[in-house]
């Protein structure tokens, strides 16, 4: 793990994410990105002397008054140092960037074009809209993002996380994940808690469960885990009250590149538990 991606709107939260992915690229050596957006949501110009300014994800034919926009990159590059000298640590390597324009599209672009390892996100969670990382932004990310996404909502110290729970159906699809699952252990040095939610809609046997549980383990090499099967109304709802039963201190999950009318009529089970639990939540995509 050598880049860390840091979204950042400044807020609480944002320092909390930050927090974090400095105590991992402590003991990881790697860099953090810093990227802030500026989404040109809600600062249109409509004057007739505005001049074309160019942006990832704006409409066509959006034009907007540069001088206008000048200021509030200065702005934000202000805001950024203020919150980069905040919460840096000693000798771990940070870079910033910010942009205008889409907030979500920048930072996909931000991933790939610089090979991120990892993204860190700050979120208020279900119910808050009125940050730039809250909401749909956020949702998107986990959904889409090729590498492993860890949100946060509250403060929290490397060294505090101890045991991760991982929640799956196990099946041989789910197993690509395997490496990302292991590798995730290592970061935190941490016991894994295998957990299968058994839910009415989605019922299988003990036996089954059990088995399939196995030979995850047997396949990939896991060490230091515990095998469980909770029963819950819905999943998302057993995850969560799961993690709260064992007081885990961090919830992995992996995510499946839904999208349109497959992704309305399914949901997001990993969406749904980034915007409900107050733990960290750590995804990454089936392969």
């Amino acid at each position: 793990m050598k880049k860390i991606l840091v979204p950042t709107d400044f807020s609480e939260q944002s320092g909390f994410a930050f927090d974090l992915a400095s105590q991992i690229a402590e003991t990881n050596d790697a860099t953090i990105i810093t990227l802030h957006v500026l989404d040109y949501a809600g600062i249109y110009d409509f004057t007739a002397g505005a001049s074309a300014y160019p942006m990832m994800g704006s409409p066509a034919g959006l034009e907007f008054d540069e001088k206008f926009l000048n200021t509030l990159h200065s702005t934000a590059e202000e805001k950024m140092e203020k919150f980069v000298n905040t919460h840096k640590k000693e000798g771990i390597q940070i870079t910033t960037d910010i942009k205008i324009g889409n907030a979500y599209l920048y930072i996909t672009d931000k991933i790939r074009e610089d090979d991120i390892d990892l993204v860190i996100m700050g979120s208020k969670g279900a119910g808050s809209t009125s940050e730039m990382l809250i909401g749909s932004n956020t949702e998107k990310v986990v959904r889409h993002a090729k590498c492993p996404v860890l949100t946060v909502k509250q403060p929290k110290d490397l060294k505090s996380i101890h045991n991760i729970v991982f929640a799956s159906n196990f099946t041989p699809a789910e197993c690509s994940v395997s490496n990302d699952l292991l590798k995730l252990q290592a970061v935190f040095n941490a016991k894994l808690h295998l957990v299968r939610i058994n839910t009415p809609n989605n019922f299988e046997t003990t036996r089954k469960t059990k088995r399939l549980l196995q030979d995850f383990i047997d396949k990939n090499g896991i060490k230091n885990y515990t095998i469980n099967i909770y029963n819950d109304k819905l999943e998302e709802d057993g995850i969560i009250y799961f993690a709260q039963d064992i007081d885990a201190d961090l919830i992995a999950l992996a995510t499946h590149r839904r999208s349109g009318i497959l992704h309305l009529l399914s949901g997001s089970i990993a969406e749904d538990v980034v915007n409900h639990a107050q733990r960290p939540v750590w995804t990454f995509r089936i392969k």
